[in-house]
């Protein structure tokens, strides 16, 4: 068994072929010139335009405004190997498939046919704007504000670490619309903000990895919107809507986790053949054949944790408490994957001439992006207390 392909019997011919093409296009596209475009933080404009002549950006959207949708399983596999080529472009699609969730779930008609069949074919990508300066993840104590002025929303406010921001042709903004309302939550709402809308795109932030993609400040002083670019029909919703798609989101966050992981112990695997020490190769030296064997320990559960959360999400179940789940253990086994494949390739492994110090340097995002997982394991605790407490009182 392949140590990227045991999940083959879940999937439809057609699905199955649609990860075999990403896989490679991994490998005859992405991988021969990331590191050049890493090293270098430049935008992969080419390879996101292969992206879209493939079909990648509307995975996530059915028919009738595309006839690509695949299960949320098969995407999680499609986005398990571009992470494999680099992270960061299924960093790009993460934003814009939640984004295209939260459309296609809670949008209007309206919404739906002016931005889904566009969305689908990357003629315009999206991002999300949540976090803010001094918020973090308290998105409940957001100060981006949106008061309504008759037939408009007057925007006014700050955000940071917006993916894509600069190549956003929509932007969803979550921001509030009833600062004085109680609870804070049932104030929030989405906004959906063409890129002429005239906010400000500030200074792209220096990250330690994730390079190739920008991460952004995003300013709102006095922005005038529409009404219609509310998410749905009804203020105060926003909040309950991006946490559904933030279910979302978060397997995707752990999809690309595995996908980070996976590269690292394919090249661990091979290198640790290729590498002799003391007449024999590394792997049969006992502590990096353990190293190994716990990677791949780590990633086949971390694998199908994620699969789980892909499957209730699918079947149209709740699944905050799977999604945590999946990507608290994703994030966490990639950043532990990432740091013993580095321990197996010695030198090498720290040497910016060899793919695993760009690996070590991605997977920290997964353990913080959508929502850190200290916040996940609140999020957990919380479920599983919840959910006991309703089983107790059905079986009473």
């Amino acid at each position: 068994m392949a140590i990227h392909d045991d999940t083959g019997d879940d999937l439809d011919p057609t699905e199955r072929a649609i990860v075999d093409v990403v896989k490679a296009f991994v490998d005859k596209d992405v991988k021969p010139v990331v590191r050049e475009l890493e090293h270098s933080n430049t935008y992969p404009e080419t390879v996101i335009d292969q992206m879209k002549e493939l079909g990648l950006f509307g995975l996530a959207i059915p028919p009738p405004w595309n006839d690509g949708r695949v299960s949320s399983l098969c995407y999680v596999l499609a986005t398990e190997q571009i992470a494999r080529g680099w992270m960061s472009l299924a960093g790009v699609l993460g934003g814009h498939s939640v984004v295209c969730k939260l459309i296609l779930e809670f949008g209007t008609d309206e919404q739906k046919d002016h931005y889904l069949p566009k969305l689908a074919t990357g003629e315009i990508r999206a991002a999300m704007a949540l976090t803010e300066p001094g918020g973090g993840s308290d998105l409940q104590g957001m100060r981006t504000t949106a008061k309504r002025s008759d037939d408009s929303y007057v925007i006014n406010g700050a955000k940071m670490w917006i993916t894509n921001a600069r190549h956003a042709g929509l932007l969803a903004l979550l921001c509030k619309t009833d600062p004085d309302a109680i609870p804070a939550h049932s104030g929030i709402s989405i906004l959906l903000l063409e890129a002429c809308s005239g906010y400000t795109v500030g200074r792209d932030l220096p990250k330690l990895g994730y390079k190739g993609v920008e991460s952004c400040e995003v300013s709102f002083d006095d922005v005038r919107v529409p009404a219609s670019a509310l998410l749905g029909t009804r203020e105060g919703e926003g909040f309950r809507q991006m946490m559904r798609g933030l279910e979302f989101g978060r397997i995707q966050v752990a999809a690309r986790a595995l996908g980070v992981a996976l590269a690292a112990l394919e090249d661990s695997l091979r290198y640790a053949q290729e590498r002799y020490a003391f007449g024999k190769p590394i792997w049969q030296h006992q502590s990096v054949g353990n190293y190994l064997a716990e990677m791949a320990t780590k990633l086949a559960a971390a694998r199908q944790l994620t699969l789980y959360a892909a499957r209730r999400y699918d079947g149209g179940y709740r699944c905050d408490l799977e999604a945590s789940m999946a990507k608290l253990f994703a994030s966490e086994s990639a950043a532990q994957i990432t740091l013993d494949a580095m321990r197996i390739h010695g030198s090498q492994g720290y040497s910016a001439e060899f793919d695993i110090e760009r690996y070590f340097r991605d997977s920290p995002l997964m353990i913080i992006g959508e929502g850190t997982n200290e916040i996940q394991r609140n999020i957990i605790s919380r479920q599983l207390v919840h959910r006991n407490a309703i089983n107790s009182i059905e079986r009473s």
